[in-house]
C-alpha cells in the first residue's frame, strides 16, 4: 500500500496528538443518541499526514459536537463480558475493562484476543467502531505511549458496546474482482430509514473472496477491496456522500490492523470487511454512477490541505484512505467528497 504523505513519528507530533487525544478522552464516543464522535479518528489522520499542527484548531471547531463521557453501570469482567457485549449503556464499563487489561498486557495481545470476538459486530455505530480501532492501531504502531494506548481502550470499548452482528443474509454469486462485485450488490429501497433499519433490510449480498484462507491472499484481496471502494466513491459517492465514505474507510481500518494481528485472523478479517463494504453499498449507493473529472490535478499533500481547509470529518477520513491508496482516481474521490459535503463551520 502506497503512502504519498509521510507517516507521523514521535518527532513529528511534538506531543500535540497526545494532547488532543487527552482532551477528547473526556468526551463520549457518540452524541445525540448514536451519532459517532469522529474527533479521535480525525486528529490521528491529520497527524499521520503531516498536519499535526492543525489538530487543536480542528478540535476547537468540532467541540460543539462533543458530549460528556457516559456514566458507568457495572464493571465488565472476564466472566460477565458476553452478556455485556452489544449493551450500549455499558460504553464506560467496557472502556474501563480495556483500560485495566491494557495496563497489564501488551496491546497487541489484547487486540489479538478481542479481535475475533468483536469482528462479527463491526457494523455497530455505522462501522465507526472498527474505524476508530484502525486509527488507534496505526497510532500505536508508530509509537507507544499512554494517550495512544488509552485511545485504543476507548476504541475497543466503543466497539464492544455497539457490537452489532448481522445474520440471515443470503449469498449471491459474486464476480471475479472487488469492483465488479460492488457493482453487483443489490440495492435496497431505503425510503427514509436510518442506518440500523437499512442494515436490517439488507437480505442479499454477493459472495466475494469467501474461498480465501491464505493470509497473504487475504491481505491482497483486502487491499483490492479498499482500492475498489475508494475509486467507486468518485463515481457513486453522490448517492449519499457521507455514508458511502464508510464503504472504503471500514475495510481500510481492518487492513490497517492486519500487521498487528496473528496471520490466522487475516482471512476472517477480509470476509467481515467485504460484508461491511457491500452492506454500506447496498444501503446507500445510487443505481448508476456518473463520470467525474477533478477540477485540478493536485498532489497528495495538496489534496489533504484541501480536505483540512474544508474540515468535514468524513472528508478528512476519506482523504486519509485515498492517500493510502495513492493513485489519481483515489485522489479524485477525495476531491469529489470535498465538492459534495458541507464544510465544518467555524
Amino acid at each position: 500500500m502506497r503512502h504519498n504523505v509521510r507517516l507521523m513519528d514521535d518527532s513529528d507530533t511534538s506531543g500535540q496528538l497526545e494532547e488532543a487525544l487527552e482532551r477528547l478522552h473526556a468526551s463520549g464516543p457518540e452524541r445525540d443518541g448514536w451519532l459517532s464522535n469522529h474527533a479521535p479518528m480525525v486528529v490521528e489522520a491529520l497527524a499521520a499526514h503531516g498536519q499535526v499542527g492543525a489538530v487543536h484548531h480542528w478540535v476547537d471547531l468540532y467541540r460543539d459536537k462533543l458530549e460528556d463521557f457516559p456514566d458507568r453501570v457495572a464493571p465488565v469482567t472476564d466472566d460477565n463480558w458476553p452478556e455485556a457485549l452489544g449493551d450500549t449503556r455499558r460504553i464506560a464499563d467496557w472502556t474501563d475493562h480495556y483500560s485495566r487489561t491494557l495496563a497489564e498486557r501488551p496491546w497487541r495481545d489484547v487486540l489479538a484476543e478481542w479481535w475475533p470476538r468483536l469482528l462479527p459486530g463491526l457494523y455497530g455505530g455505522a462501522t465507526h467502531t472498527v474505524i476508530r480501532v484502525g486509527h488507534a492501531v496505526r497510532a500505536l504502531e508508530t509509537g507507544e505511549n499512554a494517550p495512544r494506548t488509552t485511545e485504543l481502550a476507548h476504541a475497543l470499548g466503543y466497539w464492544a458496546a455497539r457490537h452489532q452482528p448481522v445474520t440471515g443474509v443470503a449469498t449471491l454469486p459474486g464476480a471475479p474482482t472487488a469492483r465488479e462485485s460492488l457493482d453487483a450488490v443489490p440495492l435496497i429501497d431505503p425510503g427514509h430509514m436510518g442506518f440500523r433499519k437499512r442494515l436490517a433490510a439488507v437480505r442479499r449480498l454477493p459472495a466475494w473472496a469467501d474461498e480465501v484462507t491464505d493470509p497473504d491472499t487475504a491481505r491482497a484481496r483486502l487491499t483490492e477491496l479498499v482500492h475498489a471502494a475508494t475509486h467507486r466513491y468518485a463515481t457513486h459517492g453522490h448517492g449519499e456522500p457521507t455514508m458511502l465514505v464508510h464503504a472504503a474507510t471500514a475495510p481500510n481500518a481492518v487492513l490497517r490492523a492486519l500487521d498487528s494481528l496473528p496471520r490466522e485472523l487475516w482471512a476472517p478479517s477480509l470476509h467481515a470487511a467485504w460484508s461491511a463494504s457491500a452492506a454500506v453499498t447496498a444501503m446507500y449507493a445510487p443505481a448508476a454512477g456518473v463520470a467525474y473529472t477533478p477540477p485540478a490535478r493536485l498532489t497528495a499533500e495538496e489534496v489533504m490541505e484541501r480536505a483540512l481547509a474544508h474540515g468535514d470529518e468524513h472528508v478528512i477520513k476519506l482523504t486519509d484512505t485515498a492517500l493510502d491508496v495513492g493513485d489519481e482516481l483515489a485522489l479524485a474521490a477525495a476531491l469529489r467528497s470535498v465538492e459534495m459535503s458541507d464544510p465544518l463551520a467555524g
